[in-house]
C-alpha cells in the first residue's frame, strides 16, 4: 500500500508570514524615504526628525516582550490579526501627522504593534515546522523582509514622483502613500485570521503525513515568563548583547543612508541615490537566504547545530564590521555604497542563525526569548537614529565617524556570538 501523499500546509504558513515581513519592512522603511518631504511639510529639523524615529525604536523595545509572551499564551493567530491592524492604522496616521508630537505618538504606536510580528512568526514556526527546517524558514523570512525594505526607497520614490515634476510616478503625495500601505496590513490581518490556526492539528488541510513530518510540538496556553531562566543563562545574554550590537549599526540603512548619500556624495541625482539606497537591504536579503540554505549543510558538515550558529554570527558580523571600514577607503559612490552593502550581507548571515538560536534555546518559551532578544536589539535600534544626527553635530557633519561607530558594534557582536551555545535550553 503506497503512503498517503504529505500535505504541504506549512509552507502557506511560510508564505503569510513572508508576506507579512515584506508588508513589515516596507511600512517601516517608507518614513526615511518621504523624511525630507515629512520634515518641510512640518518644519522639523534632523535633531527632531530623530525624535520620530528613535520613537519607533522604544516602543518597538518596550512591547517585545509583553507580546512575544502573550503569542506563548494565547497563541499567535490572534496576537498577529491584533498588532497587524493596529500598526496599519497607525501607519495610516503617520502621514496625517499635523506637528512634531502628534508623529512622534503615532510612530510610538506603531512600533508597539510592530513589536509582536517576528516574535509571534517565530512562535508559529516552532509550532508548525521541523527543527532542521526551521533556520531555512527564518532565511526565506528575512529574505522577503530585507528585499521588502529594499524595493521601498524605489516604489515610494515611484509612488511620490510625477506630477508637475514632469518625472515618471503616479504624483501622489505622502499622506496617500501611508494610506497605501497601511491598508496592505489590514487585508493581510483579516485573510490570515481566517486561514491560519494555532496547531496544524485544528487546520483542515493538514494530513496525518503532514503531522507526522512537523512532530510534536508545545501548544500556546498557560506559559509564565521564565524570568529565571532567561537572567541566569550565558547564551541568552549573549544573544541579547550581539543584537543590540547589530542592531545599531542596521538601522543605519533604514534611517539615516538616503540622507547619507545625499551629503556624503552630493553629485548623484535622486534616481541614482534611490537606487543605491536599495543595496544594503537587497544585499541583507541574500545574506539571510544564505545562511538558511548554508546552516543545513554546516550542520551536517560539523555535526553540530550550535557550532553553525556560533560560526556564521562570529564570521557575518566580524566580516560586516570590515567591510564598513573599507567603504570609507573608497570616494566613488558605487564602490562605496557596494562594500556597505556586502557588509549588510554579511552582518545578515547571523539574522536566521539568531532566531534558530531562540527556537533551539527557547522551546515553549520561544515567544518570550525571541521578543526579549529583539527588545534588546530595538535598544540598539532606537540609540541609533538620535545618536548619527548628535555624532554629526559633535564633529562638524563627520559621517566617517559614525560608520566606524557601526563597525566598532559589529565587532562586539562577533564577540558575543563566540561565548553563544544554542543547546543549552530553558527547559531542563
Amino acid at each position: 500500500m503506497n503512503p498517503i501523499p504529505q500535505s504541504r500546509v506549512r509552507y502557506g504558513v511560510l508564505l503569510f508570514a513572508s508576506a507579512l515581513a515584506v508588508i513589515t519592512y516596507v511600512d517601516r522603511v517608507c518614513i526615511s524615504q518621504a523624511a525630507p518631504m515629512i520634515q518641510a511639510d512640518l518644519g522639523l529639523d534632523k535633531i527632531q526628525m530623530g525624535y520620530a524615529f528613535t520613537a519607533f525604536g522604544i516602543a518597538y523595545a518596550l512591547f517585545e516582550i509583553p507580546g512575544g509572551w502573550l503569542g506563548d499564551r494565547i497563541g499567535p493567530r490572534s496576537v498577529l490579526m491584533r498588532v497587524v491592524s493596529l500598526w496599519s492604522v497607525f501607519t495610516i496616521a503617520t502621514g496625517w501627522a499635523w506637528n512634531l508630537a502628534s508623529l512622534v505618538v503615532f510612530r510610538f504606536c506603531f512600533g508597539a504593534g510592530e513589536a509582536g510580528c517576528f516574535p509571534n512568526i517565530t512562535k508559529a514556526f516552532t509550532l508548525w515546522f521541523p527543527q532542521f527546517e526551521r533556520v531555512r524558514a527564518q532565511g526565506i523570512l528575512w529574505l522577503s523582509a530585507r528585499w521588502g525594505g529594499a524595493f521601498t526607497p524605489l516604489l515610494v520614490g515611484w509612488l511620490l514622483a510625477g506630477g508637475s515634476e514632469g518625472r515618471p510616478g503616479l504624483g501622489l503625495h505622502y499622506k496617500w502613500v501611508f494610506a497605501f500601505f497601511g491598508a496592505l496590513g489590514i487585508v493581510w490581518a483579516v485573510l490570515f485570521y481566517r486561514w491560519f490556526r494555532d496547531r496544524p492539528a485544528d487546520h483542515s488541510a493538514v494530513n496525518a503525513g503532514e503531522l507526522a513530518h512537523i512532530g510534536e510540538c508545545s501548544p500556546p496556553g498557560g506559559h509564565s515568563m521564565p524570568w529565571r531562566q532567561l537572567f541566569a543563562s550565558r547564551t541568552v545574554w549573549m544573544l541579547w548583547l550581539q543584537y543590540l550590537f547589530m542592531s545599531y549599526a542596521w538601522y543605519f540603512y533604514i534611517t539615516w543612508f538616503p540622507t547619507y548619500l545625499k551629503e556624503q556624495f552630493s553629485s548623484l541625482t535622486e534616481m541614482q541615490r534611490a537606487l543605491l539606497a536599495c543595496v544594503p537591504l537587497f544585499c541583507g536579503g541574500i545574506g539571510s537566504f544564505l545562511s538558511g540554505v548554508l546552516s543545513a549543510k554546516m550542520d551536517a558538515w560539523l555535526g553540530s547545530i550550535a557550532k553553525t550558529r556560533r560560526i556564521l554570527g562570529v564570521a557575518g558580523m566580524g566580516c560586516a564590521g570590515v567591510l564598513l571600514l573599507v567603504s570609507l577607503q573608497f570616494s566613488h559612490p558605487f564602490l562605496s555604497v557596494m562594500a556597505v552593502g556586502f557588509a549588510s550581507l554579511m552582518s545578515d548571515l547571523s539574522m536566521p542563525a539568531s532566531w534558530g538560536a531562540c527556537m533551539d534555546v527557547g522551546g515553549k518559551h520561544t515567544g518570550a526569548l525571541s521578543g526579549s532578544m529583539n527588545m534588546a536589539g530595538q535598544i540598539g535600534g532606537a540609540i541609533a537614529p538620535m545618536a548619527v544626527p548628535l555624532v554629526l553635530a559633535a564633529t562638524g557633519n563627520q559621517w566617517s565617524v559614525n560608520i566606524t561607530l557601526f563597525a566598532v558594534a559589529y565587532f562586539l557582536g562577533a564577540i558575543c556570538w563566540a561565548f553563544v551555545n544554542s543547546d543549552d535550553r530553558l527547559e531542563a
